[in-house]
């Protein structure tokens, strides 16, 4: 994987109507499956949603959500936390990384959806069709990229310069 494939990750939040391949679909899963887990636990189960009003239902589930109602995928991250709730969620989070990275490699748009309040979370566990010991406090919304809306983004783009983030000792 190339350094630029990083760098140029963006999260997607407007998406065309153009479906997701099936081979698109499992690939991004299988590279979420191989992400490294705390004593190879796999501490997650990925739930595919192509469901039209089911979107919609997850995307009015917090601020974070929305752009999850306009995705012809969504990737719910249900999680263990029984297993260690720090350990099972950051490997959810390398999870997803894996996710979003392969889909950018394949031309895909992506966006992480976080669920909050708590009761989101629950609401989202339900709606997938879950329980216990599995709870979904994120999503991926997954598909071909639109084109960017036209404006400055709300969101300040680029990153701080190396030198202002290392510390050595």
């Amino acid at each position: 994987m190339s350094p630029e494939l990083i760098t140029s990750l963006r999260a997607t939040r407007t998406f065309t109507a153009a479906p997701v391949q099936d081979a698109h679909l499992i690939a991004v899963l299988e590279a979420g499956r191989w992400a490294g887990s705390a004593r190879n636990r796999q501490p997650w189960r990925f739930v595919v949603v192509r469901d039209r009003a089911l979107l919609r239902e997850l995307g009015l589930l917090g601020a974070y959500a929305g752009h999850l109602a306009g995705a012809p995928v969504a990737i719910l991250l249900a999680v263990d936390a029984t297993l260690s709730t720090q350990d099972a969620e950051f490997d959810a989070g390398r999870a997803a990384q894996n996710i979003m990275l392969a889909a950018h490699a394949l031309g895909l748009g992506t966006c992480p959806a976080s669920f909050f309040p708590e009761a989101n979370a629950g609401t989202a566990t339900a709606l997938a069709g879950l329980h216990e010991p599995w709870h979904v406090r994120t999503a991926i919304s997954l598909g071909h990229p639109a084109p960017a809306p036209p404006g400055t983004p709300a969101i300040p783009q680029g990153r701080l310069p190396l030198r202002d983030l290392v510390i050595e000792r």
